[in-house]
Parts: C-alpha cells; structure tokens; sequence
C-alpha cells in the first residue's frame, strides 16, 4: 500500500519509513526541513530513505494547504501517519507562533487532506506532555488531561480535540499516540540524552533541572516504531459500550476514534539515567543544578495496559540497551573516540 509519513527528516519519523520500507510498503515522505534544529543532520537522515526505490520524498510545508493537497492528488495514500510538529516544551515559550502554524493549522490541512481522498486510517503523534498537571501515575488514556503546562502540549492536546471531530463528521478512523520521552540513535540535539553525551564529551557541565528530582518514561525509538506500526494495521471503531453521561476520553461511541500511551511502562530516575551514561561514556558528568523550567512536569510514567490488551504490544527495550546503543550510534556519527 501506499502511506505517507509526515516529518520523514525528522527523529521518529525517518525511523518509521525506513521500517515501513523494509516491510515492502510504498512510503510518501512529506517533510519542509526546517531550521530547529541541525539541517545537516536532517538531510543524513533522509538519505537513508532515498536509497530505497519505493521512497517519495515531498519537500513539503503542511501548512501550505494546496501543496498538501497537491501530494494526495499525486501519490494517493491509503494510510497516513502524521509525525511532523513543531516540538519541544522550552521552545513553545520562546516562539508559540510556530506551533500554532505546524501543529494546528498544518494539522487542520492534513485532517481535510484525509477527509477529501478518504484516508482509511489517520494515525498521528501526540505525547505524555498532554497530562500537564496531572499527578496520579501512571497516566492513563481514560484520565483527564484537561490542564497542559506547555503550549506545546496544547496544541497537541488540540490535535487530539480536532481528530474526534473529523472522525465524527467524515468518518476517518482516527488513532492518537501519546508518545514518552522517545531517546535513541539518530536523536534530536536538543533533547536530553543527547545534550548530556555531546556536554559529557566535550568536558563541559550537564543542566540538570529541578536539582535532579525527576523521573521520565524513556522509551527507545524501535519500540515507538513498532508500536505505531501495529496501531496502523489496526484502524479503531466505534466503542460499543461508550457513554455520552460518562464520556471516556480514550474511546469514542460516536467516532472510530482511539488515543493510546506508548511507553516503556517503567520511569527512571534522572540521576540514574546519567549514572547509565557516565558508565556507558566511561567518565562522569559535571552537573549545573537549576529550578523546574516553566512548562515542564517533574515526571512521567506511562500506563501501557490498553496497548497490550488491544494492539497486544508493550514496548520492552531496557534504558541501558537503548542508551549503548544511541552512545554508539553518536560516537560514530560524530567520529569520536573515546
């Protein structure tokens, strides 16, 4: 079949259409590169796409709407992931006209996109962000996550909001993941792993936020991938005991409409994640202790029982298998030697 994956020059992206690839589908990858972060690094990774013959690459921004439309009048797709977002909870304070563009208005284009060539299954990242202010853990999809922190996590919220709606009206089978702390080779500069190894290496000291007391879900990228790949052979459907006096927020009785959290299922410590580093890296890290940062949650862990007990999947790669090999993957990109 044919799927189009936006944000294929990015970290989750690139991954999952080169597994899609593998797997012998024709994959559309729509990505405009954008300057956020290292474009050279963007460009490597599209590179590894281009060498396979079933790879479309669209040069394309989603919020420009006729060219959306231009590359589902071409290449047809029967399945859509949407990967492409401005993210990033710190940057949303600095500059949140980026993320109303990206993530709701490029978000809107590719819902009508799907509602126009009848898409058979829309499935599109969201994040653990969308839980904001609340503290009962682990997280779970028929929670409420009605208070985002970040503006980042409302536009994510947002897309979530805006799927049910398309599902409704046109039908469009619409599946929302709710991604955790996703680390890995080929990761973005500006998250924490790869902050802490390029900083360790270089000699120079770690931030280290909220004086360390805090706790992700990290979750390893081939174990998000596998997940999102097995919610898009499984398009949802209306939930038959739904109720409008009892709404749950994962379900839909009115929509073919799903949310799911993807995560390891299993928060680590901060300080144990950098000790993992250290032991990995072979030296210790010099630490600049600070405050939360404005946005940001002190923790997060995922509630993975609906991704078993449906999909019949739960993301297993322990955080020291996913750290070596990220450490690898950067020793050898970069060249360097330790």
């Amino acid at each position: 079949m044919t799927i189009l994956v936006t944000g294929t020059a990015g970290f989750i992206g690139n991954h999952l259409a080169l597994s899609l690839l593998e797997r012998g589908e024709r994959v559309v990858g729509l990505d405009c590169v954008t300057p956020y972060y290292d474009v050279t690094l963007k460009e490597e990774r599209l590179k590894r796409l281009l060498a396979y013959p079933n790879f479309v690459e669209a040069r394309v921004n989603l919020a420009d709407r006729d060219a959306v439309n231009q590359v589902f009048e071409t290449h047809d797709p029967n399945r859509v992931v949407n990967l492409a977002a401005q993210p990033g909870v710190r940057y949303s304070l600095e500059n949140p006209h980026s993320y109303a563009e990206s993530n709701l208005v490029g978000f809107l284009n590719l819902l009508e996109a799907c509602r126009h060539f009848a898409t058979k299954h829309l499935v599109y990242a969201s994040t653990s962000s969308v839980y904001g202010a609340n503290t009962r853990m682990p997280f779970s999809e028929h929670q409420s996550a009605d208070h985002p922190l970040s503006l980042y996590a409302a536009t994510k919220k947002s897309n979530e909001a805006m799927a049910h709606c398309y599902s409704y009206l046109f039908g469009i089978p619409c599946t929302g993941l709710r991604f955790f702390t996703v680390y890995g080779p080929w990761g973005r500069p500006d998250m924490a792993l790869f902050l802490f190894t390029k900083a360790i290496l270089e000699g120079r000291p770690i931030d280290v936020f909220n004086n360390g007391d805090m706790q992700r879900d990290f979750t390893y990228v081939d174990d998000i991938v596998e997940g999102v790949i097995r919610v898009l052979d499984r398009p949802p459907e209306k939930s038959t005991d739904w109720s409008g006096n009892q709404p749950d927020p994962a379900t839909s009785g009115v929509a073919p409409y799903r949310i799911f959290n993807i995560g390891r299922g299993e928060p680590v410590q901060l300080m144990k994640f950098i000790e993992i580093l250290e032991q990995k890296l072979g030296r210790k890290a010099e630490k600049n202790w600070l405050p939360m940062q404005a946005g940001d949650v002190p923790g997060t862990w995922a509630d993975t029982q609906d991704l078993e007990r449906e999909i019949g999947y739960r993301p297993g790669t322990p955080v020291e298998v996913g750290v070596s090999a990220f450490v690898d993957w950067y020793l050898e990109y970069y060249g360097v030697k330790i």
